[in-house]
């Protein structure tokens, strides 16, 4: 069976590590398919390809967009786009518009919070500077020592109702969608146990992804609790979705599950790479 892993995140977006390192730390972790899924970003995917074939991984481009759906931030991924498709790369750089703003006002309400700098601090976490994003400024707070991990710094700052957190409107749903699939992608709900949606809200976003034409969300993630791991096997089976898998990597030790850890997907779900390879 190959160890499939199709959401991981490079220094082009939030990550730590560049394109090739991370090809070569999920190679050591036994995976045998690996997609790159950056933040609204596909400049890795050229080195991200080349490094696979080194290592002897099976590549899928991939890319993972934000959304607002119900005044909330939705992740969607692309998997197999195409990287110089002209309508994804114009829609990408819309959704990129606006990030540096954000970071500023971040920045102001932690320093009103007693955290000062960060702005500056968040800075040397970034490898795009266009893609400035919550996760720099918590590295920055772990730097400080005002946390010990990432997770502490969510749990205390930029979410909603903590200092530091600046909403941001995003792509609608539609919008992503088109983009994905002008490029030739298959469009995922990336980690849908992650938001904060009560069961009716839930039910929405997974009917109109359905009627839209979408047809796959991830399971097996990171992201996900393992209880979570049965709950939307269920939805994938329920709704007919396909169902992806991904550990949601950004550094070594940050993630919940590594990728030598992440388990296969239950066998009551169709992987939505069945016919790829």
């Amino acid at each position: 069976m190959l160890k499939v892993d199709l959401h991981c995140h490079s220094n082009v977006s939030d990550g730590v590590l560049t394109p090739a390192a991370v090809a070569a730390y999920a190679r050591k972790g036994g995976v045998d398919a690996w997609a790159l899924t950056d933040h609204d970003e596909v400049g890795g995917i050229k080195a991200a390809r080349a490094a696979a074939e080194e290592v002897g991984m099976r590549f899928v481009p991939g890319v993972e967009i934000s959304v607002t759906w119900a005044n909330q931030t939705v992740h969607l991924v692309g998997l197999h786009v195409d990287e110089d498709n002209p309508e994804l790369l114009a829609g990408l750089a819309a959704t990129r518009h606006g990030r540096d703003a954000r970071g500023r006002e971040i920045a102001a309400q932690l320093e009103a919070a007693g955290i000062p700098d960060a702005y500056e601090g968040a800075l040397k976490y970034v490898g795009n500077p266009d893609l400035l994003s919550r996760t720099h400024f918590a590295r920055y707070i772990v730097e400080t020592g005002l946390c010990n991990t990432t997770p502490e710094v969510f749990r205390k700052y930029l979410t909603e109702g903590k200092p530091g957190y600046v909403p941001h409107r995003w792509a609608t749903l539609e919008e992503a969608m088109d983009w994905i699939r002008s490029a030739g992608g298959i469009p995922v709900i990336a980690h849908p146990g992650r938001y904060k949606f009560d069961a009716t809200a839930e039910g929405a976003l997974f009917d109109e992804f359905r009627q839209r034409g979408g047809n796959a969300i991830e399971v097996v993630t990171g992201s996900h609790t393992p209880d979570q791991y049965a709950t939307y096997a269920e939805v994938a089976r329920r709704y007919g979705f396909l169902a992806s898998r991904g550990t949601d990597f950004h550094a070594p030790g940050e993630a919940r599950v590594e990728f030598d850890a992440l388990p296969p997907l239950p066998a009551s779900v169709t992987p939505v790479w069945h016919d790829w390879f």
